[in-house]
């Protein structure tokens, strides 16, 4: 460059108006980093307060019990498929517009939720809210990681990894003490959480962008499930605990209250919150503490303890005591917390960073399946088999299933 045409760029620099020079004020990076871990974190939080809801609209409604059970499913597969489609878009286009699209997206359901005059509202806000949140899961664990100061990089992997499930297990209690304690729980909490969802848009808006976007945005959106050659035997290994502690986890979330109300015949809000509490709390504990055995190791233990809150679960419901359904449901939690964690950080290293993402996207595939569809053919078998023998026999498929996991750890393990 020469010196008249740096003196020329200077004259231009001072001629340009102040609100076309100077770049957009934004927050700071420590500011950007708290609100993109509560935001995220409040993502959850919404996702589990419509649970204790969902029996006190059966009531209200008066809609067979298991449209119940589609309307817990119908986020898990709204998640799923978004998960899929836009799990990587924000790679290509950067963290900020996904993630103000979907946290917009998410107030919309907020406000679907708080207005919904019937059950149809409520299916149509879980399955926008599903979307709102697998579009932003990937886009906010990122943000969470690269907005983090270098002294709390570890702080951000945590919370990326505990929120999704102290969220759900946090938006179920708050939600029950509002049921509990207030005569309008639904419309107190999801304008709050719309309120906070606002919040969080606005924070967004004004962070910096942390991702510098890449081309194939459009290529971006094809789906893509692939498991690498070198973690196939690890990730079929994988398959049958996911399926089993997904499975739990949808059946301790999506029939718990109505356990309580019609088969344990206690009628609280509080109670119900609580008790969807219980396993997502365990399950967020286990993957706090739990981090320094072995993946192997750490998914043996998942697995089994899968299997042991499954049965003192069964247990309780037969016995009609609700001690042991909580026991159940701690010990279930820490299985499911456990045995996701270990396969993740099993599979992980196994796979090329461009495969990763197919690999993730085949995890997810398996999980958010097991969590939805077994809930949606419970409440289908509720009418012609009763409730009690339709848990049991949720139950008794569980046990199968986190058996066959063991059975394939110890097999690959003896490999290794």
């Amino acid at each position: 460059m020469t010196v008249t045409e740096t003196q020329s760029d200077r004259r231009i620099a001072v001629a340009t108006p102040d609100h076309i020079a100077r770049p957009r004020r934004r927050i700071p990076s420590r500011a950007a980093f708290a609100g993109a871990a509560t935001a995220f974190a409040a993502l959850y939080v919404a996702a589990g307060a419509p649970t204790p809801l969902l029996v006190v609209f059966e009531r209200q409604w008066h809609f067979p019990s298991w449209v119940l059970t589609v309307a817990f499913a119908a986020y898990a597969i709204g998640l799923l498929a978004a998960l899929l489609v836009a799990g990587s878009l924000s790679d290509h286009i950067g963290r900020r517009p996904v993630l103000i699209a979907s946290l917009l997206v998410e107030v919309g359901a907020m406000v679907m939720f708080a207005v919904a005059p019937n059950i149809g509202w409520v299916i149509a806000a879980r399955t926008i809210q599903g979307i709102a949140t697998g579009a932003a899961t990937s886009a906010f664990s990122a943000a969470v990681v690269e907005h983090a100061p270098e002294r709390h990089k570890r702080l951000s992997t945590i919370i990326t990894s505990v929120a999704p499930a102290a969220g759900l297990g946090l938006g179920a209690l708050l939600t029950g003490a509002a049921v509990q304690f207030t005569s309008s729980a639904g419309l107190i909490v999801f304008t709050a959480l719309a309120l906070v969802m606002a919040a969080g848009t606005a924070v967004t808006l004004f962070s910096h962008e942390t991702a510098e976007g890449k081309p194939g945005a459009a290529r971006s959106l094809i789906p893509r499930i692939s498991v690498p050659a070198a973690a196939r035997r690890e990730y079929l290994a994988s398959v049958p605990v996911h399926m089993a502690a997904w499975m739990l986890a949808g059946l301790f979330m999506g029939l718990a209250p109505t356990i309580i109300e019609n088969i344990l015949h206690l009628h609280s809000g509080l109670l119900n919150g609580a008790t969807a509490f219980v396993e997502p709390a365990a399950a967020a504990a286990a993957g706090l503490f739990l981090g320094r055995l072995s993946p192997r190791r750490t998914i043996v233990v998942g697995a089994t303890g899968v299997l042991l809150g499954t049965a003192v679960i069964e247990a309780g419901v037969a016995a009609h005591l609700l001690a042991l359904l909580w026991l159940g449901g701690i010990i279930g939690g820490v299985g499911f917390g456990a045995s996701f964690s270990g396969s993740i950080r099993a599979i992980a290293p196994l796979a090329a960073p461009h495969e990763r993402a197919g690999l993730f996207a085949a995890v997810y595939v398996i999980a958010y399946l097991s969590f939805g569809i077994p809930a949606i053919i419970a409440g289908l078998l509720i009418a012609p088999l009763g409730l009690l023998a339709t848990v049991l026999g949720y139950g008794v498929a569980i046990l199968a299933v986190a058996g066959l996991g063991l059975l394939a750890q110890r097999r690959v393990g003896a490999r290794a």
